[in-house]
């Protein structure tokens, strides 16, 4: 085993030896690691000592904990920085993870000790966070198996194993549609519209190529400029059908039997549990509680979003109409018309805001404000090992100089990294024997590069995409727990995206855009006039929007909230669960499903909708920043104290009220989007 991969690391903070790290060490690693987690699970079990909370659920929560370094940061890797080798050996590591997970839930022995602790926790003092970490860990075993006979367990194994690859396999599928398609422009004619970075950032594509013209994918900093502002229709709609058709091409790529298997797999594992669908399982552990209370949410949302969007639509068909004489309004053509008829209405485009928002300066933004609520300093370091040489890292301290932090920071698209946008953890925040370990937290996205002339410049969605990042890494840093699995993001799913989606507010602000929007090439501040805009255009096509997102979270409880045996049609399934949201025409090459991997990779299953329901939650909590001043020490004090530092210790909306002084009121979101006066 390569000694590098061995905690504590000898580096600076404990900090991942990426440099040090050889991708083939990384098998080895993997089952030196589950042998001497079996040694400390093996130590609880053999254990002749009556079951204590000490000596079972606290030895069990810090047991494996060089696994799960390990794991983070191979996992890690294969999302940012994969190549055939990471891809490999995750699809012949997962399984025997999954194994090992079940080895583990399955132990009749371990789960007898829990049991026993759990059964007399009335008699025991324990806090608020050991009860709550008592509740979890005899939930983890009941939840997954642990009351099973042998035959069903072995069922449940055998489930769980074909699930962990498939949903690498998905993963693997979408990264390689994604990375496959590219449209080479050679005629200027055909880039009409387009802005002159999109442009040079396109060119540049081609020679790194060595091909001469223009060169176009469907990483998000290329496709979404194209699809907003290129003239060329033909061209739109060639892009648009590359983008929604990945994983539906019937080759050796395509996604449809995966999404079937997996859709199948997941009631099967619920059913075998006792639960009636997937959803109800998921859900029992989510502020939601139902499948029936959120389709009723998602429901009713869409009953006062639809006539705005129908609105909304009607008005950007005529616009269409009108300008270039489209009779039928597609998908290839929402985007690119929504744009200059905001243009039109607010005299305000992307390519106008774009000079304002030089990354470096909304990073240094993002930092001051993270200082004015909280006391944060990020100190650029260079100490700390990278595994590619974009990455940013950050020494994150108190004022009075404690360490709260290590922070790393991932921009720019790379043939190795998946699209989107996320935040990962590689050492969670903990305490152990009276030690408070701080946590190395890192955000990646994929933002539009430098060029040879132009500074990297944001659109304002990057901006407010990276205040939403940022908000889930202070929901990581600001950790202040006991246990390692009730720290920073280990809450509820339908509370993970409070912290992350409330900050996104500061970049409607005069007073935060104040601190960052400054013209890259004169350090002029951004005009008042732009911030009124940028205000005033907040609720554009908002109604759309909302429908848009209500249409994703219906259709992952399609999926997931019914028995799923009788679908033997993806598409044909995703057409009748998009039937209440469908505005634009069906275009019949193109299925979403077949590449959501927020539902059939990530962890976001049965979850969707709590992006919205986390809306809620956070529009209602920023009103009360902007009743004190969005600066408000006081309001970010409780924020921290009562959320932010908690992690999952006790009852999401036993946090939120205690930080709001009430239940969150949806009033606040529906205003904000502009759907109720």
């Amino acid at each position: 085993m390569n000694p590098y991969l061995k905690t504590p690391f000898a580096t600076p903070y404990n900090s991942a030896p990426f440099s040090k790290i050889k991708t083939e060490d990384f098998m080895v690693s993997f089952i030196e690691s589950m042998d001497q987690a079996r040694a400390e699970i093996d130590a609880i079990v053999e254990n002749l000592d009556a079951p204590t909370f000490e000596n079972t659920i606290e030895a069990l929560e810090f047991s494996g904990e060089q696994l799960d370094i390990i794991s983070s940061i191979f996992f890690n890797l294969n999302s940012a920085e994969t190549n055939k080798t990471i891809q490999d050996i995750a699809q012949e590591v997962s399984p025997m993870l999954s194994e090992f997970s079940n080895d583990i839930t399955l132990n009749k022995v371990l789960f007898e000790r829990i049991k026993t602790v759990y059964d007399s926790q009335n008699e025991l003092k324990l806090s608020t966070e050991q009860l709550r970490l008592l509740d979890k860990k005899y939930k983890s075993f009941s939840r997954n198996g642990a009351n099973l006979p042998e035959g069903k367990k072995l069922k449940l194994r055998e489930i769980d194993k074909k699930l962990s690859q498939l949903k690498l396999k998905f993963g693997e599928h979408v990264l390689a549609e994604t990375n496959k398609f590219e449209m080479l422009v050679t005629n200027e004619d055909d880039l009409s519209g387009l802005p002159e970075g999109a442009k040079e950032a396109a060119q540049h594509l081609a020679e790194s190529k060595d091909l001469k013209g223009w060169l176009f994918t469907l990483d998000y900093p290329s496709y979404i400029p194209f699809m907003t502002y290129a003239d060329n229709r033909e061209l739109r709609k060639k892009m648009a059908l590359a983008f929604g058709s990945k994983g539906f091409h019937k080759d050796d790529l395509d996604n449809q039997s995966i999404v079937l298997d997996i859709a199948k797999l997941r009631f099967e594992r619920a059913q075998l549990l006792g639960y009636k669908t997937h959803a109800h399982f998921v859900l029992e552990e989510r502020m939601a509680e139902t499948p029936e209370k959120v389709t009723e949410f998602l429901n009713e949302l869409l009953e006062k979003a639809k006539p705005a969007a129908k609105r909304e639509f009607k008005t950007l068909e005529n616009f269409a109409k009108s300008l270039d004489n489209i009779d039928r309004l597609e998908k290839w053509d929402g985007a690119y018309y929504s744009e200059k008829l905001k243009q039109k209405l607010f005299k305000l485009d992307d390519e106008l805001l774009k000079p304002y928002f030089k990354l470096e300066n909304v990073i240094d933004g993002v930092f001051t404000i993270a200082n004015k609520l909280y006391d944060l300093n990020f100190e650029l370091i260079d100490t700390i090992d990278k595994y590619n040489e974009e990455v940013l890292t950050y020494k994150v301290t108190q004022s009075n100089g404690d360490l709260v932090a290590i922070f790393y920071a991932d921009f720019f698209p790379r043939p190795g990294k998946r699209n989107g946008a996320w935040m990962t953890v590689y050492k969670p925040q903990f305490v152990k024997n009276g030690v408070n370990h701080r946590p190395h937290i890192s955000i990646v996205c994929n933002f539009t590069k430098p060029t040879k002339t132009k500074p990297s410049l944001l659109t304002f969605n990057e901006v407010t995409t990276l205040f939403h990042e940022f908000g889930h890494a202070l929901h990581g840093m600001l950790a202040d727990t006991t246990y390692p699995s009730l720290s920073g993001t280990s809450v509820y799913w339908d509370f993970v995206e409070l912290p992350s989606q409330v900050l996104e507010n500061w970049c409607y602000e005069k007073e935060a855009l104040e601190i960052f929007a400054k013209h890259y090439e004169t350090d002029e501040m951004i005009p008042m006039e732009y911030v009124k805009k940028i205000k005033e255009s907040a609720t554009f096509n908002e109604g759309m929007q909302t429908l848009r997102q209500l249409s994703f979270g219906l259709l992952d409880m399609s999926w997931h909230g019914i028995d799923p045996s009788k679908i033997t049609d993806v598409k044909s399934h995703e057409l009748e669960a998009f039937q209440n949201s469908k505005l634009y025409p069906d275009v019949a090459e193109n299925c979403m499903s077949t590449a959501f991997s927020h539902i059939f990779q990530g962890g976001y299953s049965s979850g969707y909708y709590s992006y919205k329901w986390a809306e809620v939650l956070d529009a209602d909590a920023f009103e009360y920043f902007k009743e004190e001043g969005i600066f408000s020490k006081t309001v970010a004090g409780k924020f921290r104290t009562h959320v932010l530092s908690q992690g999952g210790t006790e009852d999401p909306m036993i946090l939120y009220k205690r930080f709001r002084g009430k239940e969150p009121e949806p009033e606040a979101l529906l205003k904000r989007a502009g759907l109720i006066k």
